[in-house]
C-alpha cells in the first residue's frame, strides 16, 4: 500500500474488536445518548427505583446501563430476566 493512500482500520487486529473499550474513549462518547439508550436506561432505572438525568451523554448512559444491568442480573452470571 502506498504511504499516501488513506486507510481505515489497523494493520494489527484489535483485541475483542474494541468491544471492551471504555466509553470515555469513544469518539462519540460526548454526544447525547441515543433514543435506544434512553429507552433501555429508563426501563432499567425504573426497575431499580432510580432517577437519572435526562441529558446524559452516550458514554455516561452506557456506564449507567452497565451498572444497572449488573445490579439487576440482566447480564450473564446474574439471575434470569423476568
Amino acid at each position: 500500500m502506498s504511504e499516501n493512500q488513506e486507510t481505515i482500520g489497523s494493520s494489527t487486529p484489535e483485541p475483542d474488536a474494541g468491544l471492551n473499550r471504555d466509553p470515555e474513549d469513544w469518539g462519540t462518547g460526548d454526544e447525547p445518548m441515543t433514543a435506544a439508550q434512553r429507552s433501555y436506561l429508563d426501563r432499567l432505572a425504573r426497575e431499580a427505583g432510580e432517577e437519572l438525568p435526562a441529558d446524559l451523554s452516550k458514554a455516561e448512559a452506557s456506564k449507567h446501563i452497565d451498572r444497572l444491568q449488573q445490579r439487576s442480573g440482566r447480564v450473564s452470571g446474574g439471575g434470569e430476566e423476568k
